[in-house]
């Protein structure tokens, strides 16, 4: 879109005001609202932020201005505030693309793929949980009578939200995402609401809007809508299933469908290369696709009281089985099922496309799919397969990801080092920062051990 449709766009919709918006290691979304007057500056020179303030950029006080730059191409408007749209930013610094901003990466990984002539397209099931805080600051169902111990897909449960779950159906086809399924999910208040499959970069932004739209809509009910991995101990996390496909840059040729697989999955061999390459780097990539403390609470652990268990615990890859790290759903895709909701999509889809086209390149073997319930299998029987776990901790992937060289490369390398080394130090600080907390559960359990 040049600067000239662009100023027909806003005119056209009657947009008074733009947020100017990109994300930090965290996925929090920073943003200026500027009027539409001075779409011209913000245009040509960016809307200024200081880096430091914003989050994990490698930033301090000392740092000159990031001025974000935005993409045209990403112009949305806000059904929720039709007068208000939203333009993912690229930041930059004194001129020059800005390394440590998640977008940039994600776009320097496309680029690269793109010299190979591929495109990598996505889509993700966002699972997110409508909460209602108590007086007592405890949290509960946005509907008190959503207390089923099998809520999935259940009828009542919709019905209960169903003017929140309309909205956003209706928000999302204004904004040309294509919704196409709305359910219950797994745990009491948990839902998902699904929209197409487009570019990685396209999906990683909606991926952004999506989230402030949900938080804005519950906000404006007195609710809350959180993408929290791991909200209730004995219910299902919120995972971000991520769906993935390669396909030719020129023509858009889909690359990963082949009728005619020995395995009978539907798969190109690319497609099982770029299968090998996720697996081979599962354990460092477990540290950008659940990315916080509470990530762990939801994979490698057995099944809630309420609902059912979708996290997967093991490094393996199977046929249409939900007990895989990667499940291979129909011929042409895969679903890989370990990303969950605090998950930055950006820095997700750029490790996932830079592990997967390793595998390409090496030529990695998967080895045969598996078709058992790894849910159920016992573990004498996982060891002697060879089945790996995922990594128990955020402190473990943390060690997995720095000691990884293709997701080193991946991610980059800055003015103060290598990425997955600034990422790895937030992080460890992060699980040193919750892991020193004296919790409840502690106190019961060993305040009169001894």
């Amino acid at each position: 879109m040049t600067p000239e449709d662009l100023k027909a766009r806003i005119a056209d919709d009657g947009v008074e005001f733009i947020y100017a918006m990109f994300v930090e290691m965290h996925g929090k979304p920073c943003a200026k609202l500027v009027p539409v007057t001075a779409i011209d500056d913000l245009l040509e020179v960016g809307a200024g932020f200081a880096g430091f303030a914003a989050g994990p950029l490698s930033q301090d006080p000392s740092d000159p201005d990031i001025l974000a730059i935005p993409d045209p191409d990403s112009y949305t408007q806000l059904p929720w505030q039709p007068n208000v749209a939203a333009m993912q930013c690229d930041p930059t610094v004194e001129g020059e693309s800005w390394p440590y901003a998640p977008r940039v990466i994600l776009k320097r990984a496309a680029a690269l793929a793109a010299g190979q002539n591929l495109v990598l397209k996505a889509g993700a099931e966002a699972e997110y949980s409508l909460l209602h805080r108590n007086e007592d600051g405890s949290l509960r169902p946005a509907d008190e009578r959503d207390t089923s111990e099998l809520p999935c897909y259940d009828a009542r449960g919709l019905t209960a939200v169903l003017d929140h779950l309309t909205t956003v159906s209706r928000h999302m086809d204004a904004m040309g995402w294509g919704n196409y399924a709305n359910d219950h999910e797994d745990a009491n208040g948990q839902f998902e609401q699904n929209f197409q499959y487009a570019d990685a970069l396209t999906t990683a932004d909606r991926l952004i809007v999506l989230r402030l739209m949900m938080h804005t809509l519950a906000r404006r009910d007195g609710l809350y809508a959180t993408f929290m991995p791991k909200p209730f101990a004995d219910k299902t996390g919120n995972g971000l299933h991520t769906h993935l496909s390669l396909w030719t840059a020129d023509s858009d040729e889909p690359l990963f469908h082949d009728d005619d697989d020995p395995r009978g999955l539907g798969l190109s061999e690319m497609a099982y290369h770029f299968t090998g390459g996720i697996l081979d780097h599962a354990q460092g990539l477990t540290g950008i696709v659940c990315p916080t403390v509470n990530s762990f609470k939801r994979i490698g652990v057995g099944p809630p009281d309420s609902g059912a268990t979708w996290a997967p615990s093991y490094v393996a890859y199977g046929g249409n089985n939900r007990t895989q790290m990667i499940r291979i759903p129909e011929g042409g895709r895969l679903e890989v099922r370990v990303p969950d909701g605090s998950a930055n999509p950006y820095l997700a889809l750029a490790a996932l496309l830079g592990s997967g086209l390793d595998g390409v390149a090496r030529g990695l073997d998967p080895g045969d799919p598996n078709t058992d319930n790894l849910f159920a299998l016992p573990l004498d029987e996982i060891r002697r397969r060879g089945i790996t776990a995922l990594p128990p901790t955020l402190l473990h992937a943390m060690d997995a990801l720095v000691a990884d060289d293709t997701l080193r490369a991946t991610l980059g390398t800055g003015r103060d080092g290598d990425y997955v080394d600034y990422f790895a130090a937030v992080k460890r600080a992060e699980f040193r920062s919750v892991n020193d907390q004296v919790s409840p559960a502690e106190i019961d359990r060993y305040l009169t051990l001894m």
